[in-house]
């Protein structure tokens, strides 16, 4: 699997046209040096821009119950026969179940977080969000992060995904998520959470 840029930043004169690089990726899967290519964060027309010249065989865009402004890349995927694996699924560990107002305090000034709307202006939502996935945990035998990832793994379109940890004891916290088969309940107490919370961006179901 060969990656190709990040399509989402601003706009800057000196950008590479998206007709360039993306050539320079379908040319060597047209010789068959590499199976399949993709780009990360890229908008639906950007992604439809490019499977004119060769299919777009997987998007890599940031995912999860806060984080749901992908939605509209996801669709386009799943209408493309485009595959997807998304990445954040625990939005940077606030859909651990672990996180809290007060470790959010104790960011040291040179964390990203600690200016971050995430863990600033949205963190009360952000962790009303958390903590309405417990029960739905609960009722799997799950953490909460194992909740959260499935959620995004549960959305049309997405069929993969990439979680991140900083220590190895972490992953303890949410291997199993790819076990763990949400009902329509579940997605829709979920849903219920998202929209009753406030947080985030994006539609809180397909």
């Amino acid at each position: 699997m060969a990656y190709a840029g990040d399509g989402s930043g601003a706009v800057s004169p000196n950008a590479t046209p998206l007709e360039e690089y993306w050539q320079v990726m379908a040319d060597p899967k047209a010789e068959g040096k590499v199976r399949a290519i993709g780009l990360s964060n890229h908008s639906p027309e950007q992604l439809e821009a490019a499977d004119r010249i060769a299919h777009v065989d997987v998007t890599q865009p940031p995912f999860s119950a806060v984080n749901r402004s992908a939605a509209p890349e996801i669709a386009w995927a799943r209408d493309h026969g485009t595959g997807v694996i998304v990445y954040s699924p625990l939005q940077s560990g606030l859909l651990t179940g672990t996180f809290s107002a007060e470790r959010a305090a104790e960011l040291p000034a040179d964390d990203w977080r600690s200016t971050h709307r995430d863990f600033t202006s949205g963190l009360v939502a952000n962790l009303r969000l958390a903590d309405a996935l417990r029960p739905v945990a609960e009722r799997h035998g799950a953490t909460v992060a194992e909740a959260a990832i499935a959620w995004a793994l549960a959305w049309p379109g997405v069929t993969g995904a990439i979680v991140g940890a900083r220590k190895t004891a972490q992953v303890d916290g949410w291997i199993g998520a790819g076990s763990v088969q949400l009902t329509l309940a579940d997605l829709d107490e979920i849903a219920a959470a998202i929209t009753t919370s406030g947080a985030g961006t994006g539609p809180a179901r397909p």
